[in-house]
């Protein structure tokens, strides 16, 4: 909404109300995109050049959405994901990859969040009489981050001393900051833009000992990293991803394309992406505005390995390497 004020325009915004508060120059309508009275008074009345859905996960939902703006609107973007490739870590990715196999009219029964997210694209592309973007991001960082992937790692570095860094230093990452997400996104949509784009950050953009030692430098803390072998953790019980944010486990068929996702068609585009060190620092800059025990970030606050199960893995790694 930001980047889109920015921009001069003229900005509605539909939702509940229920969290965070509207940003000021926008047009906020209330409702619930699950009701059909609701959706028919937001397009009352009302045009747009396009429309942007951030929130779409649930097929037929997202279709009912389409269908309600079609006339009101020249192009629907609608934000999906890279989950909804199929096969996907395990099988390359790609802009014309094949999707998860999902009907538009599915439920939230119908499947997990990947497959859904399909069927939303298939929704949007059947209900929607227009111009459709489909974007399919890859990890999402930066400021206002409400998932604590970065923000975790960021405030467990500020506190320092003896740090579990998971797996090797030189592990590649990928992510995508989510203001040059925005960008992206809204340069298509004001070109009228169609078509499906992965969106992250090139092959090689970082790794995750650079990732770590950005955040220890943003933070400037006195942290040092104990680098424990990712078999090693898996034994100790460690959770991939939710408890140790970004690492993916073991290297190994399942997951071994996660981390080289190709981007040529959105860099084609114009896709741009910062440098790692200003969206760790940005995020940062956000986040030590918010008292650490406010960090909680909602029902999303899952993120994060407990202190003393972190203490206890070290305690081990130390044992075993002696």
């Amino acid at each position: 909404m930001e980047e889109a004020l920015a921009r001069g325009h003229e900005v509605t915004t539909f939702n509940r109300g229920r969290s965070g508060a509207d940003v000021p120059g926008v047009e906020a309508v209330r409702g619930d995109r699950e009701s059909p009275a609701d959706l028919e008074r937001l397009a009352e009345g009302r045009k747009w050049d396009y429309v942007v859905d951030t929130s779409g996960y649930v097929p037929r939902v997202v279709g009912a959405s389409a269908r309600a703006l079609t006339g009101h609107a020249g192009t629907y973007a609608f934000i999906s994901t890279i989950s909804a490739l199929a096969g996907f870590p395990a099988e390359p990715a790609g802009d014309d990859a094949e999707l998860w196999p999902c009907p538009p009219d599915a439920g939230p029964e119908d499947g997990n969040y990947g497959v859904l997210k399909a069927g939303c694209e298939r929704a949007v592309e059947q209900g929607f009489d227009g111009d459709v973007l489909i974007v399919q991001p890859g990890i999402i960082l930066g400021p206002y981050e409400d998932v604590a992937r970065l923000p975790w790692w960021l405030t467990r570095i500020a506190r320092g001393g003896k740090v579990l860094a998971p797996g090797e230093p030189d592990e590649p990452l990928q992510f995508v900051d989510a203001r040059d997400l925005a960008i992206f996104t809204l340069d298509q949509a004001e070109r009228g833009g169609n078509g499906r784009f992965v969106v992250t950050g090139p092959v090689g953009q970082t790794t995750y000992g650079e990732w770590l030692e950005a955040c220890k430098d943003a933070t400037g803390s006195d942290a040092e990293f104990v680098w424990v072998d990712s078999e090693f953790l898996i034994e100790q019980g460690a959770g991939a991803f939710v408890e140790l944010p970004l690492w993916g486990g073991p290297p190994s068929a399942e997951n071994i394309h996660f981390w080289t996702v190709p981007t040529d068609r959105a860099q084609a585009a114009g896709l741009r992406i910062r440098p790692v060190a200003e969206t760790v620092r940005d995020t940062w800059a956000w986040l030590r505005e918010i008292p650490e025990q406010e960090r909680n970030f909602g029902k999303r606050s899952t993120h994060g390995i407990a202190p003393e199960k972190e203490e206890a893995i070290l305690a081990a790694w130390a044992a075993r390497s002696a």
